[in-house]
């Protein structure tokens, strides 16, 4: 059974030794929230809605390889938009079916208004989500008019109370049909000066008749482009005593760093920028055409008879097949991309390579290696002679053996985004 308590956010003790990733693969929204502005594109800005870049499932998977590699105390991942996970429910379960083949170790989370989460309790429970969070400001359909602009159910759109009815209704039948299935409900209200700062303690009262574990009470952050956007934060004076009365009915969460949609690392040390670069270029990747024929191995080569080149070195690739006698014969060499910065560089080398089942170089950039794996070409960071590590390839052979000395070191200073690359 998985160790629940090792959620950061859900567990305040956890929350400088374990880690989150958020893999923003739900673009789209189903309400319109008055403090609400998505732009995906400003890394720093740290605030929810707000991703680099949006992800297809196939690609959060990577993207989940590549996070557990470079920060291996992430122990949750989680879907939080940048819009509503149950707006893009499809994107949702596959990334969570994909995570729970590839990962099964990891907590998972999914961060939503409520408004669409009904029809899929069942699925989530079998997919093995152990935490949700549901954003609740308002339990009184007067006030929640004041925060939505308009709710989308279906090709409905409804405004003012009716809308703010209809998704109170599913809010809280959510948290019902979620603590049924065993999963820990955490609720998020925001906490919005002149319109609802004197009703939250009656949301944290609803909400702790239904079973909900924990409230978090997070300060509306001003964000230009919105109707709330003149509004003051409010500060601990405001939050602090409201925090002390919703405690005495609901645990109350106090460590809340209002996480961005691609959020990574631990909450006091948040790796967003860090891994910005990573999550592009998982966006770039293609999907796999397992149909292709694939009869070449491509290496990278400076007399054509070592293999001693690094990957972004080499100005062109030697392609190999087999010969008629079951050896091997060198079919031409092809010219690389023309070097650059970013993984379009990688996009391009993976289109040249499309006919070759691997590639071959004395080291290979983490950017590179994904987006050649991703699109079918198995990446080798090898040296010796080409022939013996072609007899390898061919035979589904351990290509650990050819691995040697410049390989290593010549990888261990690649960045990976072609900056040093040639």
């Amino acid at each position: 059974m998985k160790d629940t308590t090792k959620h950061p956010c859900f567990n305040k003790e956890t929350a400088g030794s374990c880690g989150r990733v958020h893999l923003p693969v739900a673009p789209k929204c189903n309400i319109q929230c008055n403090y609400c502005n998505r732009k995906y594109d400003c890394v720093n800005e740290s605030r929810p809605g707000v991703t680099s870049s949006v992800l297809k499932p196939f690609q959060a998977a990577e993207y989940m390889d590549a996070v557990l590699e470079k920060e291996p105390r992430i122990t949750v991942a989680g879907i939080a938009g940048p819009g509503d996970p149950f707006a893009n429910p499809e994107e949702v379960l596959e990334t969570m079916r994909l995570l729970n083949e590839k990962h099964p170790q990891l907590l998972f989370c999914l961060s939503s208004n409520g408004m669409g989460i009904l029809p899929y309790l069942d699925d989530i429970a079998d997919l093995g989500v152990s935490h949700v969070t549901i954003t609740i400001s308002a339990v009184d359909p007067a006030i929640g008019a004041k925060i939505y602009s308009w709710v989308k159910d279906g090709n409905v759109v409804y405004r003012g109370e009716k809308g703010a009815e209809v998704l109170l209704e599913r809010q809280l039948a959510a948290i019902k049909g979620l603590k049924e299935r065993g999963i820990v409900v955490k609720v998020n209200s925001i906490v919005i000066p002149g319109v609802n700062e004197d009703h939250i303690t009656e949301v944290s009262r609803v909400v702790a008749e239904l079973g909900a574990d924990i409230q978090n009470m997070i300060p509306l952050k001003p964000t230009e482009g919105t109707p709330f956007a003149e509004i003051i934060e409010p500060g601990h004076e405001t939050i602090g005593p409201l925090r002390k009365e919703a405690g005495k009915v609901i645990e109350q969460m106090t460590h809340c760093k209002r996480c961005r949609a691609d959020a990574v690392g631990l909450l006091g040390n948040d790796q967003s920028a860090a891994l910005c670069g990573t999550l592009k270029a998982c966006s770039e990747l293609r999907p796999i055409d397992i149909n292709a024929p694939r009869p070449y191995v491509a290496v990278a080569s400076r007399e054509g008879m070592l293999i001693n080149q690094h990957l972004g070195e080499a100005k062109e690739f030697h392609i190999w097949g087999k010969n008629e006698e079951g050896g091997f014969k060198l079919v031409e060499k092809r010219n690389a991309p023309v070097a650059g910065c970013g993984p379009k560089r990688w996009t391009d080398l993976a289109a040249t390579l499309s006919d070759c089942r691997a590639v071959l170089a004395a080291a290979i950039g983490e950017t590179p290696s994904l987006m050649l794996e991703e699109n079918g070409i198995m990446p080798y960071v090898v040296s010796g002679f080409i022939e013996s590590a072609l007899e390898t390839v061919y035979n589904g052979g351990n290509m650990e053996v050819h691995k040697g000395r410049r390989g290593s070191i010549a990888d261990a200073c690649c960045t990976g985004t072609g900056t040093k690359c040639g």
